[in-house]
Parts: structure tokens; C-alpha cells; sequence
């Protein structure tokens, strides 16, 4: 379980395949704190260390997390948002985020408000998101700005925007998405009850 709320941005060192699995090895500022089997989100995908290397570490990715995240698009020297798992007795500073990518969106605007920047993102997915409500994004909870039916719009403040991947965004990049679980439980209980379709 997460919070969205980024601690650090990883860089990626190396890419391995083996098999139908991928193996990222990389380097953050936490690395010395991190544990064999430990959970770190990545982009917001929950993704399991095992092996640690000095100020290094490897966490490895099956075929279907490849094809339903942006980690595909990663190569050596790529900049990923990263979030250990949250603490019993913490702060809730994001919302409650659980780590698993429900679909990919694609950046289609970035526009820059003069003190804040506003992106807005497109996806294919039946999913929905609110105007105030929740959404990740590459691991970052924020607040949507604007919502339509497979598109919406978030606005980042400029600590967000240095301390997280966004400033490396541009149009066109694939994003990782997972949307308000809350939100995800309504629309499927309605759907069962037939209300929607």
C-alpha cells in the first residue's frame, strides 16, 4: 500500500532480460534503507527488490507488467518516481494507492500557467476520473482538474514538478495510471447491479 506521495526519483543503470522477464537495476538515494523482498512503487507500479548492490538495486519485472505499464519505455539513465510502501501510524498525505497499474495514458498537453504547469493525459481504458477527485500518475497522487470521459487534466506545483519525474514529461511520453480505488469499487458494484453499463 502507497500514498502517492514521491520520495525520490531513481535513475535506471542497467536492463536485463531473461526470458519473458525484465530485470532494472538502479540507483536512489534510500538505497542503503531498502531490504530483499521489500515492495517500492516505480512509476507507481509496486515492484519487489531482490538483489541489492552497494547503492544499487535490482527489482524484476514479468511479461505482464511490461505490457501493462510504461516500464518498456524505460532505458539506462531514465528518471522513475519512487515511493517505499507506507507505515502503520503514518500520515495519509496522498490518497491510498495500491501499486498495480491499471492502464497507460498518453500526454497530449503541456501547458505551462506561469508558476504551475497543467498536463493533460488520454487513456483508453472504460475507467473514469472526477473533477477533485484522485488519480496516480506515475506513482504521484494528484488532484484532476479537468474530466471527461477518457481524458483529464492535473496541475503541478513547482516542488512537484523538480522533485518528481514530471519535469522530464513531454507530450506524446507514455505515463503509468491507477485510478481512485474507492472510485473503481462504485463503478464496478453499479455495474453488477446492471445500472451502468
Amino acid at each position: 500500500m502507497f500514498t502517492g506521495i514521491v520520495e525520490d526519483i531513481g535513475i535506471v543503470q542497467k536492463i536485463e532480460k531473461e526470458n519473458e522477464n525484465v530485470h532494472f537495476t538502479l540507483s536512489c538515494s534510500f538505497t542503503n534503507e531498502l531490504k530483499i523482498d521489500q515492495s517500492v512503487a516505480h512509476n507507481g507500479c509496486c515492484l519487489t527488490v531482490v538483489h541489492i548492490d552497494g547503492n544499487q538495486y535490482t527489482v524484476t519485472a514479468i511479461q505482464e507488467t511490461m505490457v501493462k505499464t510504461n516500464l518498456g519505455d524505460w532505458k539506462e539513465g531514465t528518471k522513475v518516481n519512487l515511493e517505499r510502501c507506507m507505515t502503520l501510524g503514518g500520515r495519509l498525505d496522498g490518497h491510498i494507492v495500491q501499486g498495480h497499474v491499471d492502464s497507460t495514458a498518453t500526454c497530449v498537453e503541456v501547458e505551462d500557467q506561469g508558476g504551475s504547469w497543467k498536463y493533460t493525459f488520454e487513456y483508453s481504458s472504460d475507467d473514469v476520473t472526477v473533477e477533485k477527485g484522485s488519480v496516480t500518475v506515475n506513482g504521484t497522487s494528484l488532484t484532476v482538474v479537468d474530466s471527461e470521459d477518457t481524458r483529464f487534466s492535473v496541475c503541478i506545483i513547482p516542488f512537484t514538478y523538480e522533485h518528481t519525474n514530471f519535469h522530464t514529461l513531454q507530450v506524446g511520453d507514455r505515463i503509468n495510471l491507477e485510478f481512485d480505488i474507492l472510485g473503481k469499487y462504485v463503478s464496478k458494484l453499479l455495474q453488477k447491479q446492471n445500472l451502468i453499463k
